[in-house]
C-alpha cells in the first residue's frame, strides 16, 4: 500500500528525478522507497509559480490499462451510429463483453477526412457528411483532444485515459491536471482504435447514414441505411453527436421523443498568446518550462452565464460549418500548443424563451435558432467561410473595426459590426461579461484581441431520453447516448457514457 506526499518544485525541476527524491525525503519518505508521480498541476497563484506533485511513495507505477481483446467475429450484433468517442468506447466495452459491435459512420475515416478540411479551409467547400464535426473520431479528433472532465467517476475517467495511452497517447495524461493529446496525435490514436475493434471481429462501414428506423410495438425492428438499404436491428446506440440534426428531426418526425435542453452560444475571442501568458503567470516571459497559459472565465449577466469554453492554449480557430450557408467556429491545439494565439469559445447560455416565446415545446426550435445565427454570420461574412468579426474593445464600444489583427482562422475575416449578427440578449451580455473579465484578468480587455463569430455548437440544444437501463422510454433497444443526446460534454464523458450504455446492453443480452 503506498503512502501520498504532496510536494512542490519549480517549473524547471518537475522533469528532475533527484529533485523530487529529495523533496520527498524531506517530507518524510525513505530514501530507497520506489514512487511514481500521480498529478501534477500548475499553482501560478503567487508570483513565485510553482508545481504541485501528488506523489505515491512505497510502489511502482501500475502498468498501463488495456482493453481485452475477445474474438466476436460470430458474436450477436450491436449497431453503433457514429464513431466518436462515445460509439467507439462503447465497442470497445462491447468486444471485453462478448458482443460484436458494428459502426456505421456518416463522413470517412481520418485519412479521407483530412482532405475534405483542407477543401474547408482552403476553398471553403462544406462536405456536409464529412467536416470538423462529422467523420471518424468524431468532432474530438480535429478539434483538439482536450480531456479534461468534471465527471466525478475517477475510476471511469482513469480506465478512458490508460486506454487512450495504451493506444498511443502520451502517458503524461495519466499526470496532468488538465490532460490534452493534440489534434495532430488524435488521428493516430482513432486508427488504433478501429484496428482493435476490426482485429476483434467488429466492423466499421464508413459513409453509411441513418436515415429511418422502424419500430413494431414499442420495440425497435430496422433501421435505413443511406436511404435505401435496410437492416435488422433490435439492439442500437445512438452517438451521432451534437451537429446531427437530421437525427432530431428523424425522431421527432417518427414521433419518437426528444426535448429541448439549455445550450449556449456566442463568439470565439482570440487573443495573442502572449497576453494571456503575462496575464496569468505575471511576468513578461514565461520561459520554456511552462505551457502557454490558459483561462477560466464566467460572469452573470442578469441572471444568465456568459463564460468562456474550451479554451485552447496556443490554438487554432477553425471553421466547422456542416452545411453550406453557415459559420460555425471551434478551436482546437496542436500537442505543443505552440501557435501564437490563444482562443476560445465564450458564449451566452441561452433559455427557452429565447428561442420558444410562446411556450410552445417544440424542440426543433432550439435547432432553428443555432441554424439563423449561423446564417446570419455567413451572410455578414460576405459568402464562403469567411467569418465575421470584430476587435474586442470596438465590439464593447459599438464600434466597427477600422481593421482587423491577425488571426489563425484561415478562410479568413470581416469586419462587421457584430451587433447585426448576434441576437440581442446574447451581443449585450457578451459586452457587459467582457467589461467585467478586463478587470478581473489584467490586459485581457484588449484591441489586440478579436471576436469571430459564431460559436454556436457548445452542445446539443436537445435530449433524447432515456429510462433507467439507457434505452428509450418508448422504443425498447434505442440507446441515446453521449453529447448528442445531451449526457455528455466532451470527449471523456462521451466515451464514459458510451461504456456505460454498453454495459446495460450486454447485460439485458446476456440475461435474455
Amino acid at each position: 500500500m503506498s503512502d501520498i506526499y504532496d510536494i512542490s518544485v519549480f517549473p524547471h525541476e518537475v522533469n528532475d528525478h533527484d529533485v523530487i527524491e529529495r523533496e520527498l525525503v524531506d517530507s518524510g519518505k525513505k530514501s530507497d522507497d520506489p514512487f511514481y508521480v500521480l498529478k501534477e498541476s500548475i499553482d501560478a497563484r503567487k508570483r513565485q509559480i510553482v508545481i504541485r506533485l501528488r506523489c505515491a511513495v512505497g510502489e511502482h507505477p501500475p502498468e498501463v490499462q488495456k482493453p481485452i481483446a475477445k474474438n466476436v467475429k460470430n458474436a450477436r450484433e450491436v449497431i453503433i451510429v457514429g464513431s466518436g468517442p462515445c460509439g467507439l468506447f462503447a465497442a470497445i466495452r462491447l468486444i471485453e463483453r462478448g458482443l460484436k459491435p458494428i459502426i456505421i459512420e456518416r463522413g470517412t475515416d481520418v485519412r479521407t477526412r483530412r482532405r475534405d478540411l483542407a477543401k474547408l479551409n482552403k476553398e471553403q467547400i462544406v462536405n456536409p457528411e464529412s467536416n470538423y464535426c462529422f467523420g471518424e473520431g468524431g468532432a474530438g479528433t480535429y478539434s483538439d483532444g482536450k480531456l479534461y472532465t468534471r465527471s466525478k467517476k475517477r475510476g471511469s475517467v482513469n480506465e478512458i485515459l490508460n486506454f487512450l495511452v495504451s493506444f498511443g497517447a502520451s502517458p503524461d495524461i495519466l499526470v496532468k491536471a488538465h490532460p490534452h493529446i493534440g489534434t495532430n496525435k488524435l488521428p493516430q490514436l482513432i486508427t488504433k482504435m478501429r484496428e482493435f475493434i476490426t482485429e476483434c471481429g467488429g466492423e466499421v462501414r464508413f459513409e453509411t447514414k441513418l436515415t429511418d428506423l422502424k419500430t413494431e410495438n414499442g420495440s425497435l425492428k430496422s433501421i435505413c441505411l443511406n436511404g435505401d438499404e435496410w437492416v435488422g436491428c433490435d439492439q442500437l446506440i445512438l452517438a451521432t453527436g451534437h451537429s446531427a440534426r437530421d437525427i432530431f428531426t428523424l425522431l421527432h418526425e417518427r414521433n419518437i421523443l426528444i426535448e429541448s435542453k439549455p445550450f449556449a452560444l456566442g463568439v470565439r475571442i482570440e487573443h495573442p498568446q502572449t497576453i494571456i501568458d503575462q496575464a496569468q503567470y505575471k511576468c513578461a516571459d514565461r520561459g520554456e518550462f511552462l505551457p502557454p497559459a490558459a483561462y477560466s472565465l464566467t460572469h452573470q449577466v442578469q441572471g444568465l452565464g456568459v463564460y468562456s469554453f474550451c479554451m485552447c492554449p496556443g490554438g487554432i480557430i477553425a471553421p466547422c460549418a456542416t452545411a453550406p450557408g453557415e459559420i460555425v467556429t471551434n478551436g482546437w491545439s496542436p500537442s505543443k500548443r505552440n501557435n501564437p494565439y490563444a482562443n476560445s469559445g465564450m458564449v451566452v447560455s441561452i433559455t427557452p424563451e429565447e428561442y420558444d416565446p410562446k411556450g410552445t415545446g417544440n424542440p426543433l426550435l432550439a435547432l432553428g435558432y443555432q441554424q439563423r445565427v449561423e446564417r446570419a454570420a455567413w451572410e455578414a461574412g460576405g459568402g464562403g467561410q469567411v467569418a465575421p468579426a470584430q476587435r474586442m474593445m470596438d465590439f464593447i464600444n459599438k464600434k466597427v473595426s477600422a481593421d482587423l489583427p491577425k488571426c489563425s482562422y484561415q478562410p479568413g475575416l470581416n469586419s462587421t459590426e457584430l451587433r447585426d449578427v448576434l441576437p440581442a440578449t446574447v451581443h449585450k451580455r457578451l459586452a457587459e461579461a467582457m467589461k467585467a473579465f478586463g478587470k478581473k484578468m489584467r490586459g485581457y480587455g484588449t484591441n489586440e484581441a478579436v471576436l469571430v463569430a459564431t460559436e454556436s455548437r457548445t452542445s446539443s440544444p436537445v435530449r433524447i431520453p432515456r429510462n433507467e437501463f439507457m434505452e428509450h422510454p418508448q422504443v425498447k433497444g434505442l440507446y441515446p447516448s453521449g453529447e448528442g443526446a445531451g449526457y455528455a460534454g466532451g470527449i471523456v464523458s462521451a466515451a464514459i457514457d458510451g461504456m456505460k450504455v454498453a454495459e446495460c446492453i450486454a447485460a439485458k443480452v446476456n440475461a435474455s
